[in-house]
């Protein structure tokens, strides 16, 4: 499982393997900066970032809110019990995965700081190994029919798992180095019971995502065609 700590106004989840190692400064990208062992930021609605540290290289996300309440609150939460928090949430089922043999990133260490009702929070995950996100690869050139194939059975053995993506996107499909397909970003995911409609309408959300990119870059190798033939080997995969 994973072990926590308390540390004054935070709670420090960690893998075991980093119990003794990880402090609240892991959390702190200015303190990777000064140390100079960031190795890379990718930009987003929050910044994710990279650092080096002995033989880890890993990725620090804040959590921050979307949408209009994101505009006013930003990345303050309602407190309601440790357990129940969005980042205690993530860690745990990150762990999870990680348990049924699923590609995801390690999950190293998590954060929650308390302040009165009030809670913010930070995770950090191993960084997947020469990762190019699926948009990446698009915007570069077009997939071949084994990275297609690994795209559908790698989703279709996540939802035979019962397991939901909340945000289900191209950004969040990665290749490592050896082209196997690694899904990262589970806040607000959960373990479900398996049947179609959930499934279904995480696909769907995924092709919003494709039409959406296809929209918004001049050069986008991806046609109605594709998303036709992943359906077709994601379905045969799945048992649901």
């Amino acid at each position: 499982m994973f072990k926590t700590r308390k540390q004054g106004k935070h709670t420090i989840l960690s893998h075991p393997e980093y119990f003794n190692l990880v402090d609240i400064n892991w959390f702190d990208a200015d303190y990777w900066q000064q140390q100079n062992k960031i190795v890379g930021a990718k930009k987003g609605r929050a910044t994710a970032w990279f650092f080096k540290h002995d033989n880890l290289t890993a990725v620090l996300r804040h959590y921050w809110r979307g949408g209009l309440v994101g505009k006013v609150l930003s990345d303050q939460y309602l407190y309601p019990g440790l357990e129940n928090t969005r980042v205690y949430k993530e860690f745990s089922l990150m762990v999870k995965l990680i348990e049924l043999g699923l590609n995801v990133p390690k999950p190293i260490a998590a954060k929650v700081s308390q302040s009165g009702l009030i809670y913010r929070g930070d995770i950090i995950t191993q960084a997947v190994s020469g990762a190019k996100s699926l948009l990446d690869i698009l915007i570069q050139r077009p997939l071949n029919s084994e990275e297609l194939e690994n795209i559908a059975n790698t989703l279709a053995l996540f939802h035979n798992k019962g397991v939901y993506h909340a945000d289900l996107n191209i950004n969040n499909i990665l290749f490592n180095e050896k082209g196997d397909v690694y899904i990262i970003d589970f806040d607000r995911g959960e373990i479900k019971q398996p049947n179609a409609q959930w499934q279904q309408a995480n696909m769907a959300r995924l092709e919003r995502s494709f039409l959406k990119e296809q929209g918004r870059n001049n050069v986008f190798n991806w046609q109605s065609n594709d998303w036709e033939a992943l359906c077709t080997l994601y379905e045969k995969k799945l048992t649901t």
